[in-house]
């Protein structure tokens, strides 16, 4: 009897190690930040190429935030913030019909956030070096435009012309990349691809977001 208690016992210890050694070979949490670029769709569409496909759009900077808790080791939770700014200078004249010519100029400055949240798919063991992964979040993504630095010139009045506005709505990122490990506690994001549609009240923007930076366990 007494062997049976004891062979019971050395079961039952060698489980929990066991168990506890398999939570141990995977990092629970995870924080990546890093550069996003957003090629932000302007709304026009000039052919079907790969090159049409990115003259149809104006490429934004910024950056992205997000962070991971695994629920298993190759599932997580994942929320994800990003934020990604262009500005660009414009200038145009047009004549008068006197001899003369008028002239407009601004800066048409537009920022672009994203607020996520999904789930991520990926081997998250401590051991692994080369770790694709794929995610599909939903949420809300704001877009603002703000007129600065507007000049007129040969009488034109400028005033209520040029108006800020922003707007929100229904946004999405569906996608993955490649990470690879430098060390225990950190990785490389070597690249992100993601497809990130936004819907404002003027319809749907087809965005793609590019990102690569650091990954901190």
């Amino acid at each position: 009897m007494k062997k049976l208690i004891f062979a019971l016992c050395f079961i039952s210890l060698s489980g929990i190690l066991g168990f506890a050694q398999n939570k141990s070979d995977y990092n629970k949490w995870e924080v990546y930040g890093g550069y996003s670029n957003g090629q932000v769709d302007t709304g026009f569409d000039s052919g079907n190429t790969l090159r049409d496909f990115f003259d149809d759009r104006r490429s934004f900077n910024g950056f992205e935030a997000a962070g991971v808790y695994n629920i298993h080791r190759y599932f997580g939770i994942k929320a994800d913030v990003s934020g990604t700014y262009n500005s660009r200078p414009t200038a145009f004249a047009f004549p008068n019909g006197d001899g003369t010519n008028s002239s407009v100029s601004f800066d048409h400055n537009r920022s672009l956030y994203n607020f996520l949240g999904g789930v991520q798919v990926k081997d998250n063991s401590s051991d692994a070096r080369f770790k694709p992964f794929a995610h599909a979040m939903i949420g809300a993504g704001h877009g603002r435009s703000k007129f600065k630095n507007v000049t007129c010139s040969g009488g034109i009045d400028c005033s209520g012309l040029f108006a800020s506005e922003s707007q929100t709505g229904f946004a999405g990122a569906f996608g993955g990349g490649l990470d690879i490990k430098l060390n225990k506690k950190i990785d490389f994001r070597a690249i992100q691809v993601d497809y990130n549609p936004i819907k404002f009240n003027d319809g749907t923007d087809h965005n793609v977001r590019f990102g690569i930076g650091f990954v901190f366990k």
